[in-house]
């Protein structure tokens, strides 16, 4: 009877263990009923929630925001000025004889010294100022470019950002699967482990089993039982963490969807480069900086230039009584350092030097991206020749299995061969999810080489 017993067992084993070869589990809920969620779900929750997506996505737009403050420097710039004051001594103006002039027949004027006193109280200077830059536009239009490279570049941060959070979330989310094809497989052991120790257990009270093989179920029995709760706990940690990406509480239940294996994703190498230097965040940074050092540099340039300006301007002043009161005057102001001590020079010079250590910093971004394509290009093959030979050893492992629980049912083999053969299947079906897990982060670290998301 005991024979019968563990033979059913071992028949059915192979059932529960097959389930850790496959990605498309059913999930474990560990309370009630949780929402199903996708990988493709997850990528796009992750993009829209992200918080460190969200924080670049608002550096765009200050960005955006700079771009329109610049654009302003173009038009007419008014100033206005109001100095309200209360004298605390009198304001008295002297006029010496003849400080003014002379009158009609060479009598000074005013013919003796002459003070005029304003008596103490409230007065005010307004002053308003319209000026419109003339020969200041070409660099202010070039300050409007830097900005404008400025905001490209905030974008592409952001693109860059994106693939990251993308990459992570796709790494989270194999992770979670490997552990949920663990866990089902080790409760489906555990069910018909109880089952065994009950049949067991049985038969040493009858005395048809011995008490040591009782033990050796129990052993086994809460062996299972500890990796289950080490596997739930891993579990929890890794779905809190996915749920970290995703910009949500990180208590949130939710259960996961099947993600095919896709074992043949195939990629031409060449072709893989072309695109990674044409979409890799890396690269374009470069290519920006680089045309911010020379947008600099032609500031820089236009510095040596004067700077004229159209001024209207308008001067009023309340109280005084010697003083005109409105006065309005239209013309044009210019500003130039014609001897800096050579300074300028030397500040055009460093900007000529920046933009050769662009052009050095995108040489080497490309070399970096392409070097980066070829690395994870391998881990791709190798993961994908893993793949396979796990596989195999899977089929192989399987096939033993079947073979010694048929040799045990004719008894040709003993119970301890069953036993080793069973193990041999489980570690090749670990074996396989680990070359799974792998082959799919490989492919998601390949994807984000080459800047897809």
């Amino acid at each position: 009877m005991l024979r019968t017993i563990a033979f059913c067992f071992f028949l059915l084993l192979p059932i529960a263990v097959l389930g850790q070869s496959q990605v498309a589990v059913q999930p474990i809920t560990t309370s009630g009923v949780s929402a199903v969620l996708s990988l493709d779900q997850a990528i796009q929750i992750a993009l829209r929630h992200n918080r460190l997506v969200r924080n670049d996505e608002l550096e765009v737009e200050k960005a955006a925001e700079r771009v329109e403050i610049a654009r302003t420097r173009r038009r007419p710039q008014f100033d206005l000025d109001f100095l309200g004051l209360q004298t605390i001594t009198p304001v008295e103006f002297r006029f010496d004889s003849g400080s003014l002039g002379t009158l009609p027949g060479g009598n000074p004027f005013p013919m003796q010294d002459t003070r005029i006193r304003s008596p103490r109280h409230p007065n005010a200077l307004l002053t308003a100022r319209v000026t419109q830059s003339l020969t200041q536009l070409p660099r202010i239009n070039l300050g409007v470019r830097m900005q404008e490279a400025n905001r490209e570049l905030a974008e592409t941060k952001l693109e860059s950002q994106r693939r990251v959070i993308a990459n992570q979330v796709k790494r989270s989310y194999y992770a979670v699967l490997q552990t949920e094809s663990a866990l089902n497989a080790i409760e489906e052991s555990l069910k018909l482990r109880r089952e065994l120790d009950r049949v067991v257990g049985e038969y040493v009270v009858q005395k048809v089993a011995l008490t040591s093989d009782s033990l050796d179920v129990k052993t086994s029995l809460a062996n299972d039982e500890y990796e289950a709760t080490k596997l739930r706990n891993a579990m929890a940690a890794q779905k809190e963490q996915l749920n970290l990406l995703l910009g949500r509480d990180v208590s949130m239940e939710f259960s996961t969807s099947p993600v095919p294996e896709n074992a043949l994703y195939e990629f031409d190498l060449n072709a893989a480069r072309e695109r990674a230097i044409a979409q890799r965040g890396e690269i374009k940074e470069a290519l920006l900086k680089r045309k911010q050092a020379e947008y600099t540099r032609r500031i820089k340039k236009s510095e040596s230039l004067p700077e004229v300006s159209l001024t209207a301007g308008y001067f009023s002043s309340l109280g005084f009584a010697v003083l005109p009161v409105n006065v309005a005057a239209v013309g044009v102001s210019v500003k130039w350092e014609p001897f800096d001590w050579g300074r300028k020079k030397r500040e055009l010079a460093e900007t000529r030097k920046t933009i050769e250590q662009a052009d050095n910093t995108l040489r080497e971004a490309e070399a970096q991206v392409v070097l980066d394509v070829n690395a994870r290009f391998r881990k791709l093959e190798e993961a994908r020749a893993l793949l396979r030979v796990t596989l195999a050893a899977q089929a192989a492992a399987q096939e033993k299995l079947r073979v010694a629980t048929n040799k045990f049912k004719f008894e040709a083999a003993l119970f301890k061969d069953v036993l080793q053969t069973q193990a041999g299947i489980a570690e090749a079906n670990h074996q396989h999810q680990q070359a799974l897990l792998i082959f799919l982060t490989a492919r998601a670290d390949f994807e984000k080489a080459i800047g897809g998301e």
